[in-house]
Formats: structure tokens, C-alpha cells, sequence
């Protein structure tokens, strides 16, 4: 494959990839392949490829004979996110701080750069953006073949929710969002220092922030999740 159309298939990716994370393409939404190999300039071999490994990695589920759709988020999957976000946060922040390269912080610290300037004047695709390229890296510092790909795919349900249900004019949301990035100078501070321990905890508190944010839009009754089961409640 020729240069050229190696960076078409990167291009769009990436785009399809960004359109998922921030709800351009919605949930449950099927894929016009047609109209994709149009607008990209690709055959549908190469336009496949892509589409197979967006589905490899969670975004897209493949159907025989019917092309693909957007993952769905449903009752469900929500149920399975909220049991299994906090363990696998921890754990990566535990990994990330015994095992992150210099090169990992360095580009941890410029991403957490660029989410504090999105906090003053970008848009909340920014933010969601930024923030997932935030907690991928740690996953990345992490060095663990088995949890990285779980974590990568709680981070694009985790980057849909906060894109369905932020508020733009909400005080407690932005609130919320300082506290976040506070919480993302210590987290990269522990990982420099090499602290496991406050790294977990860290993570933890931050997941906590965001859990408290979602149960406020998005725990119906029926989930009937055993919070406390995992070390906190959901009166946090």
C-alpha cells in the first residue's frame, strides 16, 4: 500500500474515531459506507480495514450482511461500565505509576496543558477530547497487553456519557471540571514520583467525581448496581 493511501485510512480513523467519541455519530447508528468511500476517496477494501479495526477496539460493531453501526450504550452496558470503571481505573494508575517512561510523562504533562486551556476557552469537544487523550496515555504507561484494551473501551462510554449530559451553563459541572484537572497535575505527579499507592487512590477520586456527575442523568432504578460492594456509596 502505497504512502498516500496508508494516511487516508489514518485520517479517517481518526475521524470516525472523534465523531463516535463526541457523539457526531450517535450510538446505535448504522454506517454508510457508501457515502464514507465517497467522501474519503477510498475503495471499500481499504475503507473495511478501517471500519475493522474501529470494531476491534470498540467503537463500531460489525454485522454479517448488514455493515456497521456505532456501539450501542444501553441499560446494560451502562451496568457493566459502573462495575467495572472503578477497578480498572485503579488498577492502570497503580500500573502507570510503576511503570511510566520519561517520554509518557512529558507527553502526559502537554495534554494536561492543553485540557487546562480548554477548561478557559474551548468547546465541551475539546474538553472530552483532551480528557480522554489524558487517561489513554496513562493506560499507554501502564505496559499491560491484558488491561489496556478493557480500559480503552470504559474510556470511549465514559467520553460519550460526559458529551450526552454536560452542561454548558451548569456551576457544579464546572466545579466538577477544575476538579478534575487538579486531580489530573496529582495524578501526573504520583506517576513521575513513582506513589502506586496515592496514584490508586487518586484514581479512585477521580472516578468518583465523574460517577457522582453521571448518577445524576443516567441511573435509572432498574441498574440496581451494588455500589457499595466496591468501597463507596452512592451518597458520595
Amino acid at each position: 500500500m502505497s504512502e498516500a493511501a496508508n494516511q487516508k485510512k489514518i485520517e479517517l480513523y481518526e475521524v470516525l474515531k472523534e465523531a463516535i467519541l463526541t457523539l457526531e455519530l450517535r450510538p446505535g447508528a448504522d454506517i454508510d459506507e457508501a457515502q464514507l468511500s465517497d467522501s474519503s476517496g477510498m475503495s471499500r477494501t481499504p475503507l473495511r480495514e478501517v471500519l475493522r479495526q474501529l470494531a476491534g477496539e470498540g467503537y463500531l460493531t460489525l454485522r454479517r450482511n448488514r455493515g456497521a453501526r456505532v456501539s450501542e450504550m444501553t441499560h446494560t452496558n451502562m451496568r457493566e461500565f459502573f462495575l467495572a470503571a472503578p477497578m480498572i481505573y485503579g488498577a492502570i494508575m497503580q500500573l502507570a505509576a510503576q511503570n511510566a517512561l520519561p517520554d509518557q510523562i512529558v507527553a502526559l504533562k502537554a495534554v494536561q496543558s492543553e485540557f487546562r486551556k480548554a477548561l478557559r476557552s474551548g468547546t465541551a469537544k475539546d474538553r472530552a477530547l483532551l480528557n480522554n487523550s489524558f487517561h489513554q496515555i496513562t493506560g499507554q504507561m501502564a505496559h499491560n497487553a491484558y488491561l489496556l484494551p478493557s480500559f480503552n473501551r470504559l474510556l470511549i462510554d465514559h467520553a460519550r456519557i460526559g458529551m450526552t449530559f454536560y452542561r454548558p451553563n451548569c456551576q457544579d459541572m464546572a466545579d466538577n471540571l477544575e476538579t478534575a484537572a487538579d486531580q489530573h497535575d496529582a495524578i501526573i505527579q504520583c506517576i513521575e514520583e513513582g506513589d502506586e499507592v496515592t496514584a490508586a487512590q487518586l484514581a479512585t477520586d477521580h472516578w468518583n467525581l465523574s460517577r457522582g456527575q453521571i448518577e445524576n442523568f443516567v441511573m435509572p432504578q432498574g441498574l440496581d448496581i451494588p455500589f457499595g460492594q466496591f468501597g463507596f456509596s452512592t451518597s458520595a
